[in-house]
């Protein structure tokens, strides 16, 4: 993930040097600390939590135990990670359930956060969740707010509810009145957002809240802005007392302070993060696993959240009895292809494999896949089934049809015939496949 990878490397660069002596002194890790001390305060995070985590795992760190154990700068890991992980907010917070539907979601923050944006993605993810979630236009300010949130809601096939430049708590109300009449058992208020907090923003957020008592106040802060988004949400969190934040741009080239100060900061949880630009691209934030994506641990829960909601069980199933019987076509291999980009961005799935973060982003080249899709599309059926039949001719007309080179034609039929010479030697063995 790219909000962390400049830390996660002074980091690594640390512990590597720790983990390289067999004892350490209390001295050494006094001077390790202030490493890390320093890349902490780099990596925009404020000043008084960063005090406090170097105090903690200070504390822990020095103990008797740690310095007389076999690999002292193994424990020193596991207590940097422990810390890190208490100090995003230890579990994940799930969003709140209203006991009787409609749960409400009141959506909050600055003008530039992507906050219509995020309304969208999160009624998405409801919807993959089985919710029937209902848009609802309270930004009655900004020029074409109603307008941009229609799109929204038209792209993720979720109804947007609105009445115009009505007063935005008396719209609230209304909506959820609609949401109680038509069955829509999550509501989603976009409010306005300003370049800067004001009085006057703040008074009609406030009454919206008194309106239709959310069960979840969530307030939308740019990543990128590092601790000015730390200011926004303290100052979000004493006027209307959020209840979570979510995080935008987390895929970004950001240095990560944001993640690691809010809820040290404000005492209240990241819920979720935006990871990408399109509208699937929202997911749970997992402090444990975030810290140990910092650390450069990897983060396989994610890997195979990720792989679980690109192929189903059924699709694993077929796969499995094709491979069994040797009936892997390349249609097949397609398919593959196809699961492993609806996973996301490859360079941060191999990221989230241990001991993979070192694995430059120029190393796994995106553009291959995609001309590999280009080439199986330029052949027949038939030759998509026998790929022994694709000899010279047939492999020129192919590079033609598909944009590509004979030489990347041949590659690709390489992988695929590796590829199934592996399936058959797994098969052979009698092993379980490896999904």
């Amino acid at each position: 993930m790219g909000a962390f990878s400049g830390l996660s490397e002074r980091l690594n660069h640390i512990f590597s040097k720790m983990r390289s002596r067999g004892k350490l002194t209390e001295l050494e890790i006094k001077q390790a600390m202030r490493e890390i001390r320093v890349a902490l305060l780099e990596a925009d995070v404020n000043f008084t939590v960063v005090k406090d985590f170097i105090a903690k795992v200070t504390e822990k760190a020095v103990g008797e135990q740690i310095i007389n154990s076999l690999t002292p700068g193994q424990q020193v890991v596991k207590i940097v990670n422990d810390e890190l992980t208490a100090l995003m907010g230890s579990t994940n917070s799930k969003l709140e359930v209203a006991s009787k539907p409609p749960t409400v979601y009141m959506m909050c923050g600055l003008q530039g956060a992507g906050k219509t944006t995020m309304c969208g993605k999160l009624a998405l993810m409801l919807k993959k969740q089985g919710k029937k979630p209902l848009l609802v236009a309270c930004d009655i300010y900004r020029p074409a707010a109603i307008n941009q949130l229609q799109v929204v809601g038209k792209s993720v096939g979720v109804e947007v509810f609105e009445q115009g430049t009505n007063k935005p708590h008396k719209t609230a109300v209304a909506a959820i009145k609609e949401a109680e009449h038509k069955g829509f058992d999550t509501v989603i208020i976009d409010t306005a957002g300003r370049l800067h907090i004001d009085k006057e923003l703040m008074e009609e957020l406030i009454d919206v809240k008194k309106a239709v008592k959310p069960d979840e106040i969530l307030l939308v802060v740019d990543s990128m802005t590092g601790q000015d988004a730390v200011t926004v949400a303290t100052t979000f969190n004493e006027k209307l007392d959020i209840s979570g934040v979510i995080l935008t741009k987390l895929d970004g080239d950001t240095r990560g302070g944001a993640a690691l100060s809010i809820k040290a900061v404000t005492g209240k949880p990241i819920k979720l993060c935006g990871i990408g630009e399109k509208m699937g691209d929202l997911e749970p934030f997992f402090p444990d696993r975030m810290a140990s994506r910092i650390l450069g641990m990897g983060d396989v829960l994610t890997l195979i959240d990720k792989a679980q909601s690109a192929v189903t069980e059924q699709e694993m199933k077929k796969m499995e009895e094709k491979l069994r019987a040797n009936r892997f076509t390349l249609d097949d291999f397609l398919s593959q292809m196809d699961a492993i980009n609806k996973m996301g961005n490859i360079s941060d799935l191999i990221s989230m494999i241990p001991g993979m973060n070192k694995l430059k982003v120029g190393d796994v080249d995106e553009n291959k896949m995609k001309r590999y899709k280009a080439i199986i599309q330029s052949m027949t059926m038939y030759e998509r089934e026998h790929p022994d039949i694709i000899k010279a001719s047939r492999r020129k007309r192919i590079a033609l049809g598909s944009g590509t080179s004979i030489t990347e034609v041949n590659q690709l039929l390489n992988q695929f015939a590796q590829s199934k010479d592996m399936i058959k030697q797994i098969g052979k063995k009698g092993k379980k496949f490896p999904f």
